[in-house]
């Protein structure tokens, strides 16, 4: 079946119990880390007890398709419910899965765990469709999801949280669930018990994360620069950075830009303009922001934001690779970028 949208994390921490195989799929590497824990957890009571918990490389059943059911059957020597945990899952699994889902009742789960399947996928297609298995979702998150995040985790430490830091923490965090929770509980012990954060602390503790290489690979397709667009587009994918995630910290990037080019069109000075964007503009980049907001105008903006969201879109329904993809459309706004208007 497919989990509604408002039940997808309830369900990973209580799934319901006539399904055997859950799939736990989608862009997000980190949200699908941590709704498999969820599920393992619920099921085993841990990650970790070998009596409980079994694991299988998604390459291997191929060869050996007997190898899940024969997981799924056994008994858990200290009592209670097995969770057999299917890492790196893929079309490749589908017929063992049909045999687990066809055979005799067991009263162990299965986790898949898959990256990003689209709709014609196999294995996706039969976890939707059979009653008796369950397909949960990973999307990027977008900046209102990961601002919700930030938000309640503050709120659970009993932190403060300035408004202007929750905005820059969601442009920083959104993307990677995990990654967001990291850097959080960083922010959290440095704020320390009833302290507050801020922009000041935003800056000193989540400068130095996994976003920073996309901060870098934005300001570089703005600049014009193509060879630095490569070279840190390389960079971000192989630190895990999935290309819809790099797709839209482009967006949010050239979004700002037409903004605030809006602005300086009508009138503001650049400081200004600067001024008005929330989170504002760092200051350590904004003699870069400002010579591009100047450079590429608001026609211009406003053509390569809509090729950034067409590339978005065939990343999800063509079935070309999306790394392709990503890459063609932010050296094509690089080649674009060194022109001025």
């Amino acid at each position: 079946m497919k989990v509604p949208t408002a039940r997808l994390d309830r369900f990973a921490r209580e799934p319901d119990p006539g399904i055997r195989v859950v799939l736990v799929y989608g862009p997000d590497a980190g949200l699908v880390r941590e709704r498999s824990n969820s599920l393992v957890r619920a099921v085993a009571g841990s990650l970790d007890d070998p009596f409980r918990v079994g694991e299988i490389a998604g390459a291997d059943l191929p060869k050996d398709p007997g190898r899940l059911a024969d997981e799924m059957g056994a008994l858990a020597l200290t009592g209670g419910r097995r969770a057999v945990r299917v890492r790196d899952a893929g079309d490749a699994a589908s017929m063992a899965v049909k045999a687990v889902l066809d055979g005799p009742e067991t009263d162990s789960l299965a986790v898949l765990e898959a990256g990003d399947l689209g709709p014609r996928s196999s294995l996706r297609k039969l976890c939707e469709t059979a009653a008796n298995a369950a397909a949960l979702p990973c999307y990027v998150a977008d900046l209102e999801t990961t601002a919700r995040l930030v938000r309640q985790m503050a709120g659970e430490a009993g932190l403060g949280l300035d408004p202007d830091a929750e905005a820059l923490l969601a442009e920083r965090l959104v993307g990677d669930r995990q990654l967001a929770r990291r850097e959080m509980d960083k922010l959290i012990a440095y704020a320390g018990e009833g302290g507050r954060i801020d922009v000041a602390a935003v800056e000193a503790c989540v400068g130095d994360s996994a976003e920073q290489s996309l901060e870098d690979l934005v300001f570089a397709v703005g600049d014009g620069d193509r060879a630095a667009t490569d070279r840190v587009l390389e960079k971000a994918l192989a630190e895990g950075n999935s290309p819809v995630a790099i797709l839209r910290a482009a967006q949010r990037h050239f979004l700002r830009l037409h903004l605030a080019a809006s602005r300086l069109a009508a009138g503001d000075s650049p400081e200004q303009a600067m001024a008005a964007l929330r989170p504002p503009v760092f200051f350590k980049v904004q003699p870069r922001f400002r010579l591009q907001m100047q450079r590429w105008g608001t026609g211009r903006l406003a053509e390569a934001l809509n090729r950034l969201m067409e590339a978005e879109a065939d990343c999800k329904r063509t079935g070309l690779p999306a790394e392709t993809l990503c890459a063609r459309v932010l050296l094509q706004l690089a080649v674009m970028g060194r022109s001025r208007t």
